[in-house]
């Protein structure tokens, strides 16, 4: 019989070489407290499920079911396979649609990346005003066929404020949405001014997170606020860079509201983005089955761009990794 020398109360230690393991007591789903969890959970997830399927899963794969027919709307599909991808690639106004909206992407991702950066800059660096940060994410908040609209009015060769400050400089007045060469440069100006403000927000919030020991060093080292924007700030940014680069051409590229209300693809088809051929196509013509086509292109155009985008813009990293 062996009598533990170990005080009362504790027990005694393992022998050398041999560590007490306590079990780990896992968490008790079928305790009382705990039943019923599971079909609470699937209530109170299951109107989002139900939005999910029916408004967004559901007409993805009846778009991707209708591209590979015949379906005008009066008549029931008629499954052609892929002749409307060919059709499609056939069609010059397609290309010269995919090549005005390549444009427009162009012009309005880096205006809205560039004033974006500045404007972040300065919510950052000079002012901590509440009310201002406020002001501008409100552009944001306002439909898009509202911002087209009073952008019309504002842009209009004749009565427009904006022509109107332009005589009172001494100018002539510019046809920003009926000349050829300006329509999409106005349309992509009226893009930036309303997605800049929640641009400049995230971009901000990516600021914050910089700790401001870095920017102690930077003075330390007697860089100036510009250098230390250009050496520090924006390598630190590239993963919230990436992201708002690729959330910009995705809204950029599905652009519809802006032109159908402010050119309606014109003049002369100068601004028919995609998304805009696509429209007259589907509820023009009423030729759906080549519209969804041209729809699913659009898609794969958008995962090949973003795929790109984070690739090169290394995403997934950081330089303070």
């Amino acid at each position: 019989m062996t009598i533990s020398n170990a005080p009362i109360g504790l027990e005694p230690a393992p022998p050398a070489g041999r560590s007490k393991r306590r079990p780990r007591r896992a968490l008790n789903a079928g305790a009382p407290s705990h039943r019923g969890d599971a079909k609470l959970a699937w209530i109170l997830i299951a109107p989002a499920m139900i939005g999910f399927l029916v408004f967004a899963l559901y007409p993805t794969v009846r778009g991707i079911y209708l591209s590979f027919t015949d379906f005008r709307l009066l008549s029931a599909p008629t499954w052609i396979g892929v002749q409307n991808f060919v059709t499609m690639f056939q069609d010059d106004v397609f290309w010269k649609s995919l090549g005005i909206t390549v444009y427009f992407v162009v012009i309005a991702v880096a205006l809205t990346l560039a004033v974006s950066i500045v404007t972040a800059a300065v919510l950052h660096r000079v002012t901590e005003s509440t009310v201002l940060r406020g002001l501008i994410i409100l552009p944001f908040l306002i439909s898009g066929v509202v911002a087209a609209t009073v952008w019309s009015w504002m842009l209009d060769a004749q009565l427009g404020i904006v022509n109107q400050l332009v005589h009172a400089l001494g100018g002539d007045g510019i046809r920003f949405l009926t000349a050829r060469e300006w329509a999409v440069p106005s349309l992509a100006l009226i893009h930036v001014w309303k997605n800049m403000g929640y641009t400049s927000i995230i971009i901000f919030a990516g600021m914050q997170t910089i700790p401001p020991s870095i920017y102690e060093a930077g003075r330390l080292d007697g860089a100036s606020e510009p250098k230390m924007f250009m050496r520090l700030t924006l390598p630190l940014l590239r993963p919230i860079l990436a992201l708002v680069v690729v959330l910009n051409v995705i809204g950029a590229f599905q652009v519809f509201d802006i032109v159908s209300v402010a050119t309606k693809g014109g003049p002369a088809d100068a601004s028919k983005v995609l998304q805009m051929y696509i429209y007259q196509k589907a509820f023009g013509q009423f030729d759906f089955g080549y519209a969804s086509a041209m729809s699913l292109a659009l898609f794969a155009i958008l995962i090949v761009i973003t795929f790109v985008q984070m690739r090169l813009l290394r995403a997934s990293e950081s330089d303070n990794a």
